[in-house]
């Protein structure tokens, strides 16, 4: 990872040099040696960190100076912390005033020289023991690889399934064969065949939906009580208990399923003790043909859960065909699955034929090849390297996913490496991931580009690599969630561990994450902390613990949501402006959170504070219009929070803005909604309103200039008031607006501006609860224009009478659609039908 961790600091060193600040003035000859001399050595980088796994020198070598380039990264840090204080640092008299500025610079140009001197001798060392030959015959970093493709969204669909469909149909039959007690279906196989997507597919199996009245999915970590595998059964069924033992779990889980057809996934089991089960199964209410499918890489373990050898299925690899069909499917996604270049197509082949068959193995390789230039050369070498890897280990899947690790962009691998955190089967939101990237400075931003876009595309650029799997997405099919295939988890710990990057267990490595009660210590090397809890599950952390985090100087990634303290949080958070180098602050959903403390003032760095789903939060601190380096700001879903500070109009490069609860007249401390005039850069809004006095009628026209702005929000829960309706009709939104989404919608007429003239740009429309009832005239345009929409969701709104055909030809570029509780809606089809390649639901 040395070369990725090289990539990062030089990103950071240019945008340093290039802002002329005083500071760099006194150090400006080191910092440009050493930028010198790392993009000198940048071209076998690579190369040596690839080496380093086989020759333990070489391991050596890169890790010393992957260290002194951490140490580089926080004198860099240093610098740019004073260089933007107000006391002057010249040289002269003034020296004598400010004696600690003397001892800085002192201490710094000496720290500086000795890193350039250690590279220096590292350097030859490097070239030494590779040897002159070798180092004349490495190429140049190749640019177009190393650019970022602007990918905002998957290009590969994840929802395609090749060459299992016979397996999924042998399944199903059997299922709907059960009649009495419970029938219990393994299916068993090694890791990378498929197990998991065949079950997944019968289980979303509308005839499977329709024929089971209960369906439970359980992923088995290796690492699980049988505690957590009953909550994780409850909350499958809504239910999401707490306090009960395990006698009341199994109770409720009986309660539940008495009288039902139900059908329950155990997926990924591998503990031969199965005791935990068959205390579960006893448990169980027997009869009217409910059916368990436990999917594992070990015949005993099925046979152990009471599965007959006569529901034992053996996924078979895929055939040849099948899996030449899977591989395009991948790496020609751009180009809908077709092979366009014939030159290419016996490379891909060859590459195919050593994956074995093995769906996972196929779709990394795959993955690969679809972000690579479709170049015979560029080809050709992927082949040479994928056989070089089989070489060392015969497993074609785990040699395709480090190949699929070596090939990433350096800026990828310090992203990819995060996954190593997260513990087995967690659910991963992209925003956090994204956030974390933006903090810690792992993506590249290049002339002014934004940070949460260019995140985002870092994002699809590891799930177009099929490294993450998709969990959740939104109505219109934008990934929100992921998680980790257990064996690209076993990769990315392997690769995390040897970068020392993270290391479980080790409070003294620079990455942590926080999953249970967490003891810490004084850690002065930590860059990163971040909640890593499953779902539902909370992070309960000791006050002294707690104090301890706000000791780790370097610290810019911090990351408490979902946590419970001993203490009130603000007590430790009063502690938080030691963190001066923090650019990332999540409290999400800490209770309970009633004021964020005056502290954060001193966190002057900060790039994204999130407090969403602070329920009890009432106040925030005026500090907060002073963060100048603000990207995203959340306070959504904080109902006790009356209005933001004045002065939020400040923040100039904020891209973000949730949870936007302007000020009524009266509340002279507040925000008011004129200031969004002055957030050019913003991307994405939600806004919260009450009542008309939040708007005055000047105030109307704050959205029109926001050039920048593609995702609004604008939910009227709790209002009140016809003038509120009269002022959200003048409330223009940008014509360039992407995605808009209206909940509680107080009028019974759509606002005049929701037309395909005012909106030419619209491809997501979210309507949701509220009084709707009509949709006004110019709603259905006219000769010239229709709607561009391509997703639209409808939901909770009892009142609406409008005619679904007349919906559907103004918008014939409709490709999903997501409609309940609309029941005035005429002539809405009920059955599952298909429509111009589109999908229903």
């Amino acid at each position: 990872m040395v070369d990725a961790v090289v990539t990062v600091f030089l990103e950071k060193l240019l945008g340093a040099l290039s802002e002329e600040s005083r500071i760099f003035s006194e150090f400006r000859d080191h910092f440009e040696t050493l930028q010198n001399e790392l993009l000198l050595m940048q071209s076998f980088l690579k190369d040596a960190g690839r080496l380093k796994r086989k020759n333990q020198t070489v391991r050596s070598i890169m890790a010393n100076l992957r260290e002194l380039i951490y140490q580089a990264e926080d004198i860099l840090a240093d610098c740019q912390l004073h260089s933007s204080d107000d006391v002057p640092i010249s040289s002269g008299w003034l020296m004598c005033i400010y004696p600690s500025r003397l001892r800085f610079q002192y201490q710094t140009g000496k720290s500086l020289g000795e890193i350039n001197k250690k590279i220096a001798n590292i350097k030859q060392n490097i070239s030494s023991y590779l040897g002159v030959p070798l180092l004349s015959q490495l190429e140049p970093i190749d640019a177009q690889n190393e650019l970022m493709p602007r990918w905002s969204s998957p290009v590969y669909d994840h929802t395609q399934v090749v060459g299992l469909e016979g397996d999924a149909n042998k399944l199903k039959q059997w299922l709907f064969e059960a009649n009495n007690d419970i029938l219990s279906i393994g299916v068993v196989g090694m890791g990378g065949l498929g197990k998991t997507t065949i079950a997944q597919k019968v289980f979303n199996d509308r005839s499977v939906e329709e024929h089971f009245e209960r369906r439970i999915w359980v992923s088995v970590s290796q690492t699980f009580t049988e505690e957590q595998i009953m909550r994780s059964m409850l909350r499958n069924l809504g239910d999401a208990s707490v306090g009960d033992d395990k006698g009341e779990l199994m109770k409720k889980i009986h309660e539940y399923l008495l009288g039902k057809r139900y059908l329950i996934v155990m997926d990924d089991v591998w503990s031969l003790d199965v005791t935990w089960w068959l205390r579960i199964y006893e448990g169980l209410p027997k009869g009217n043909g409910s059916s368990i499918i436990i999917t594992t890489r070990i015949e005993e373990v099925a046979q152990k859960m009471r599965v007959k050898e006569e529901r034992l299925h053996w996924p078979k690899c895929l055939n040849r065909d099948d899996s030449w069909l899977l591989f395009r499917n991948v790496a020609f996604a751009a180009s809908g699955g077709e092979c366009m270049h014939s030159e290419l197509e016996d490379v891909g082949k060859e590459i195919v034929e050593k994956c074995k068959g093995l769906p996972l193995a196929i779709k990394a390789v795959g993955g690969i090849m679809l972000c690579k230039p479709l170049r015979y050369h560029e080809w050709r070498r992927i082949a040479n390297h994928f056989r070089d890897e089989l070489a060392e280990n015969d497993n074609s899947v785990m040699a395709s996913l480090q190949l699929s690790y070596d090939e990433l962009p350096s800026y990828l691998k310090s992203c990819f490496l995060c996954l190593s955190l997260y513990p087995e089967d967690c659910i991963i939101t992209k925003d956090q991931l994204v956030h974390w990237w933006i903090g810690e400075g792992f993506i590249p931003l290049r002339n002014g580009r934004s940070a949460v876009e260019a995140g985002e595309d870092c994002f699809s650029g590891l799930t177009n690599r099929c490294l993450l799997e998709v969990v959740d997405k939104t109505y219109h099919g934008t990934i929100s969630a992921c998680k980790v295939h257990d064996m690209v988890r076993d990769v990315v710990i392997t690769m995390a561990e040897d970068d020392a990057f993270f290391k479980p267990d080790d409070t003294n490595c620079r990455h942590l994450g926080i999953t249970t009660s967490t003891v810490q210590k004084a850690n002065h090397k930590l860059r990163a902390l971040l909640s890593t809890t499953k779902t539902a599950e909370v992070n309960k952390i000791s006050s002294n613990s707690g104090t301890k985090f706000c000791q780790s100087q370097y610290l810019r990634v911090m990351d408490l949501s979902r946590s419970i303290f001993d203490t009130p949080l603000s007590s430790i958070l009063n502690q938080i402006g030691f963190l001066q180098h923090l650019t990332y602050l999540s409290v999400s959903n800490t209770h309970p959170l009633v004021q964020l403390p005056h502290s954060l003032e001193k966190l002057s760095n900060l790039q994204i504070l999130d407090a969403s789903y602070c329920q009890n939060l009432k106040i925030l601190p005026s500090c907060i219009v002073t963060f100048k380096k603000l990207r995203v700001f959340d306070v959504s879903h904080c109902g006790s929070l009356k209005y933001l500070p004045k002065g939020l109009g400040r923040l100039s490069n904020l891209e973000v803005l949730l949870g936007f609860k302007p000020a009524k007249s009266s509340q002279l401390e507040g925000c008011r909604i004129a200031e969004l005039r002055n957030l050019i850069r913003l991307r994405r809004l939600g806004l919260q309103l009450t009542c008309s006095d939040e708007i005055g009628d000047t105030e109307v026209n704050v959205l029109v200039n926001l050039q920048e702005l593609q995702h609004l929000s604008i939910s009227c829960f709790d209002s009140h008031g016809d003038d509120l309706i009269t002022k959200l009709d003048k409330l223009f939104p940008p014509q360039q607006l992407h995605e808009l989404s209206l909940k509680f919608y107080p009028g019974k007429m759509s606002p005049i501006w929701l037309n395909p003239i005012s909106l030419p740009m619209l491809r997501y429309l979210s309507i949701s609860s509220g009084n709707l009832a009509k949709m006004n005239e110019r709603f259905w345009g006219d000769d010239n224009s229709v709607w561009k929409i391509e997703g639209l969701m409808l939901e909770s709104l009892s009142d609406l009478q409008e005619e679904w055909v007349k919906v559907q030809h103004v918008m014939p570029s409709l490709r999903v659609v997501t409609v309940s509780w609309c029941p005035e809606l005429v002539s809405f089809p009920i059955e599952d039908i298909g429509f111009r390649g589109g999908v229903w639901k």
